[in-house]
């Protein structure tokens, strides 16, 4: 019995078979997703209010950071598990490591976004990565086959922690340029570390899966973030046709962005060759999605006077053509040609969307990109499935 309960406790590494059937997401990683809906809320959040204050440059620099921070988080720990869940005592206990990183760093957000004091946000992350450490040194400890791919993400990410706490130092004039530095080398540690591995271990399938939750959650928390906005706006002055048109083109821009994901060739199962690339280019479509949410907030606002039109209709514009660059950056970097037909019309209605933000009215550019983003579904579900647009992710070139 002692020696049972002590394997329970102590656990086993393992590395899973990436040619598993019916791999799904488990309830620990649904769990530790939820969690970031606190962080992606906190974002937005902060962004709102930049914005609203008129500070954009500043709220810009600020969600990007954060968000930066919020996403590495949430992708490092995704691929880990894909590869190396094993589900026992001790890798349950290092989830929850990261998750109260998670959500120490929710917490700094507002404070590293507005007042660029990041100490909280730094010691959310550095405890969230270090409960990362904890697990791959376990995959180092219990899987000879995975030691050195092991031991260089252990060593990486540990090395990094040292170097963010050391960034808090940094003058403030140096401390974006050091920032970009650091985080091009959080970016780097998963090649460097891949290339020690005989073969990729991480699941397709699963990935695709756990991608296409983080979509569906940012794009509720884009939805919650709308709906505040849209609630004060109706609380003040009751329902008018500039109101209308924002919460209605907002919930068309948030229903085709779905469609625009989901629907062939929707998100694509990542392969061997493309997976970096793959994974990384997603950021595009992710900060966009979170930035929308505060970009509806803000244009229901304007809608009834209460914040700089022009300021609120490129909140809108910018995110909704930033999540469709996004599906382009995807497809391309997957195998398809920027002239295929699934790519070249978002790239158009990206541009078509940005005119209308930079010259038009709130109520214009949220019914102009929910017209667009629309168009560009009904399109994608008229011209029917595509066998080689559905098969982009395994490396074919799309039509």
């Amino acid at each position: 019995m002692a020696s049972t309960v002590r394997e329970r406790l102590t656990g086993r590494a393992v590395v899973r078979d990436r040619d598993e059937e019916h791999r799904a997401a488990t309830p620990l990683e649904l769990f530790f997703d939820l969690t970031y809906v606190v962080a992606v809320g906190r974002a937005a959040g902060a962004l709102h209010h930049q914005l609203a204050e008129g500070e954009v440059a500043r709220g810009l620099l600020g969600f990007a950071t954060v968000f930066f921070a919020v996403w590495w988080g949430w992708m490092n720990f995704t691929w880990f598990a894909s590869a190396h869940d094993s589900d026992d005592v001790p890798h349950r206990l290092l989830t929850f490591v990261q998750i109260t990183g998670a959500l120490v760093l929710a917490a700094g957000i507002t404070r590293a976004a507005e007042d660029r004091d990041f100490a909280i946000v730094v010691l959310g992350y550095v405890v969230m990565r270090l409960g990362l450490v904890g697990s791959w040194l376990r995959v180092a400890r219990d899987q000879p086959t995975q030691r050195r791919r092991a031991g260089r993400y252990a060593a990486g990410l540990f090395g990094l922690q040292l170097l963010w706490i050391a960034w808090l130092a940094v003058p403030s004039g140096a401390q974006l340029a050091v920032f970009v530095v650091l985080g091009a080398a959080e970016l780097a540690v998963p090649m460097w570390a891949e290339a020690a591995a005989s073969e990729p271990v991480f699941h397709p399938d699963h990935i695709e899966e756990r991608y296409g939750l983080f979509t569906i959650i940012l794009l509720g928390e884009s939805i919650v973030s709308a709906t505040a906005g849209f609630q004060v706006a109706f609380d003040d002055g009751g329902l008018t046709g500039p109101l209308a048109a924002v919460g209605l083109g907002g919930l068309v821009v948030a229903f085709s962005a779905w469609w625009l994901y989901f629907d062939h060739p929707g998100h694509l199962a990542p392969q061997p060759a493309v997976a970096f690339r793959w994974g990384y280019a997603h950021v595009v479509l992710f900060a966009s999605l979170a930035a929308l949410g505060a970009g509806l907030h803000l244009a229901s606002e304007a809608a009834t006077g209460h914040a700089d039109e022009r300021t609120a209709a490129l909140a809108v514009a910018v995110p909704a053509a930033g999540y469709l660059l996004g599906l382009v950056l995807v497809l391309v970097v997957s195998g398809a040609t920027a002239l295929a037909v699934r790519v070249w019309p978002k790239a158009v209605g990206a541009v078509a969307i940005l005119v209308l933000g930079a010259v038009a009215s709130v109520p214009v550019t949220a019914a102009g990109a929910a017209l667009v983003l629309a168009g560009l579904a009904t399109a994608m579900v008229l011209d029917g499935p595509s066998h080689e647009a559905s098969n982009l992710g395994r490396g074919e070139t799309g039509r």
